[in-house]
């Protein structure tokens, strides 16, 4: 199979958008301070200052593992504990780096449809125990859009703010694919994070087209203390800062960023569109965003595998997951769904 065909598996095989490259490319001219004292990495902060409506804190590291462990670790003392979605990516797929980086704080999982916490399942963890043999919860970590392709409306992030509010926790949200979730139901970056409750933010800029970087963005000033100490510490301090920062200038100032992430969802729309008119395929969650969630059978998944299709059965959750990103072409989408009816069609007969 041609490698430079886009596979399904992740958003992170995509390569890097035109808008993100451009920047780069003008960011590589003669020298410039480093550590971030540049004027890239100026304007690309004052960039998210202007799009969240508020003036908060921005950090630029190397990757989504650093940036929500990081963030978390500036939100919880080790003795501390964080609540999150059993599926969370925090707890799947982090190899326990949150709990690496703020010396032992623990997370406590909590079950709810859809890959989406409820106000009732953090309350509920909130009275498991309140004794000091246990780790005090401190914050909430939502993930937007969840790792199941779903989407936290704002009642819901405002349901969940007042329960945060009530027992004194923060909300970190994890935005891997924020992006998409902002296209999804037409909601302002301001409206779903800090008017609705969120304290800190890691935007993803490497599912969104760039070739590396994240942003930690504090809107709560205070708890962002010392976090550039935090972030050379951890090995995550970008000499060449500005490296990271023009590309996001890039997707910012173009809106590249919005452009993107409206491509790879209507690229899932239209995927489980074509899915839904085969026999034998079963779509297991809401496609709120740029994934799309199935059922297959285990034969035509060997089968599809066979052909070199890259995708991922799973945690958690079971089923096939189908991700598509910024450069998802129609004709891809059609020759997949073409191999899985195949598929099917021979394990029918």
């Amino acid at each position: 199979m041609d490698s430079n065909l886009e596979q399904f598996a992740s958003d992170n095989s995509s390569g890097i958008c035109p808008e993100a490259l451009e920047y780069t490319i003008k960011a590589n001219q003669g020298s410039v301070p480093a550590y971030g004292n540049d004027i890239w990495t100026q304007k690309a902060t004052d960039s998210f200052r202007e799009l969240f409506e508020i003036d908060c804190e921005i950090f630029f590291v190397f990757n989504g593992t650093a940036a929500n462990s990081l963030a978390l670790a500036s939100l919880c003392q080790s003795y501390h504990s964080v609540i999150c979605h059993e599926t969370a990516h925090i707890e799947t797929d982090e190899c326990g780096a949150p709990e690496f980086a703020s010396n032992g704080s623990k997370l406590l999982l909590a079950k709810g449809q859809n890959g989406k916490l409820t106000p009732d399942a953090i309350e509920e963890i909130i009275n498991k125990r309140a004794d000091i043999h246990y780790p005090k919860p401190k914050v909430i970590s939502l993930t937007q859009a969840t790792e199941l392709g779903t989407i936290y409306s704002i009642d819901e992030l405002i349901a969940i703010k007042s329960m945060a509010k009530k027992c004194n926790l923060k909300i970190h949200m994890d935005g891997a694919r924020f992006a998409n979730a902002v296209v999804s139901i037409n909601k302002s970056p301001a409206e779903l994070t800090w008017k609705s409750g969120v304290d800190v933010l890691c935007f993803c800029g490497t599912k969104n087209g760039m070739a590396m970087g994240e942003a930690i963005i504090f809107f709560n000033q205070a708890l962002a203390e010392d976090f550039a100490y935090r972030c050379k510490q951890a090995g995550q301090l970008a000499s060449k800062m500005r490296f990271i920062a023009a590309p996001w200038l890039g997707l910012l100032e173009t809106g590249a960023w919005l452009k993107n992430a409206l491509h790879a969802n209507q690229c899932a729309e239209y995927l489980e569109n074509q899915l839904l008119q085969l026999e034998g395929v079963e779509i297991m969650f809401p496609r709120e965003a740029n994934s799309v969630f199935v059922k297959l059978p285990e034969l035509a998944i060997a089968q599809l595998r066979e052909k070199n299709w890259q995708f991922y059965t799973f945690i958690g959750v079971g089923g096939v997951r189908f991700m598509c990103s910024w450069n998802t072409t129609q004709a891809r989408m059609d020759e997949l769904v073409g191999d899985i009816k195949e598929a099917i069609g021979r394990i029918n007969n």
